[in-house]
């Protein structure tokens, strides 16, 4: 049995009899935010909910253990949803990448199947859910950063835009990121139980990773498309399926992600440096070497003789 009709099995048939089929297949403006005035329409309106929240908040105090439990439900359905969904993705498309080969998988539009665009959509419905993620900091009254904000409202967005775009591609983007998500939410559930989890720095770096790797295989499936287009074919393997906007989307989204997340790693993680006598910069947190050491004992002798000479006194 396949992981798909195991899950089938699970849903009761009078659910899936009612659950109408624009909600599983791609339909413009039947599919739920299929649209783009509802999609930009529920982001401003969780843009303009977070900054009234936080006004609201203002005089509050934070909610604290009273969240302890909804943010861990909250982290383990997003964590476990996201290796569900990326293990039924998996499935659908690595015998496509068998069968015909990588670039096949990534530009035919063979490789934009029915079942992926159902997994797609599903995806997409994901991205409004974590936008409680902010929710939960607003209540919490912790920092909102600017990176946060952009990153999850840009999301929903872009994830918009690949369907609309069609856009065989998007499977390498969304397996990644739902890969990165089942790292990142299991994290948030065990800080959620104070569990403690030496990994948060690991997560950064996926992201990262994540980025670089689909800014390279997003270009990569931009240049054959245009490469095509413009009749430069024997640079090419061929044709890229998808509408143009789409790729450009994703192309200026991504890159701003990995700029920055790069930026939030220098700046969460990079030794802090500070100005020496002589004007230059050293690592704050650099390791000591021998001519260190020698500094270090000539500072304790220093400070040895100036307690001498003030018990003396």
């Amino acid at each position: 049995m396949t992981l798909r009709n195991a899950v089938l099995s699970v849903v009761p048939l009078t659910v899936r009899d009612a659950t109408p089929t624009a909600w599983l297949q791609w339909t413009p403006y039947e599919t739920p935010l299929s649209n783009p005035t509802s999609a930009a329409a529920w982001i401003l309106f969780w843009l303009a909910g977070i900054f009234t929240g936080r006004a609201y908040m203002r005089s509050k105090a934070p909610f604290g253990k009273s969240l302890k439990w909804p943010f861990f439900v909250h982290n383990v359905l997003l964590s476990a949803g996201s290796g569900l969904l990326l293990a039924l993705v998996l499935e659908e498309i690595l015998p496509i990448w068998k069968a015909h080969g990588f670039f096949y998988a990534i530009c035919d539009k063979g490789a934009f199947t029915s079942k992926l665009e159902t997994y797609y959509i599903i995806n997409y419905y994901f991205k409004y859910y974590e936008l409680f993620d902010t929710v939960f900091l607003v209540l919490k009254k912790k920092p909102l950063t600017t990176l946060h904000v952009y990153h999850h409202s840009a999301t929903a967005l872009l994830c918009f835009s690949q369907l609309y775009g069609q856009t065989s591609v998007q499977w390498v983007v969304i397996s990644l990121n739902l890969f990165v998500h089942l790292i990142m939410y299991a994290y948030y559930a065990l800080t959620a139980l104070r569990i403690p989890c030496p990994w948060k720095r690991l997560v950064t770096i996926a992201q990262i990773t994540q980025f670089v790797i689909d800014l390279i295989i997003v270009y990569f499936a931009s240049w054959q498309h245009y490469a095509w287009k413009w009749n430069f074919r024997a640079l090419t393997c061929g044709d890229c399926a998808g509408r143009e906007y789409a790729a450009w989307a994703g192309m200026a989204v991504l890159t701003s992600y990995l700029l920055l997340f790069v930026d939030f790693y220098k700046r969460s993680y990079a030794p802090k440096r500070r100005a020496t006598r002589d004007g230059t910069s050293s690592p704050r947190n650099a390791e000591k070497g021998p001519a260190a050491g020698r500094d270090a004992s000539a500072q304790n002798a220093s400070r040895t003789a100036a307690s001498a000479g003030d018990w003396k006194k």
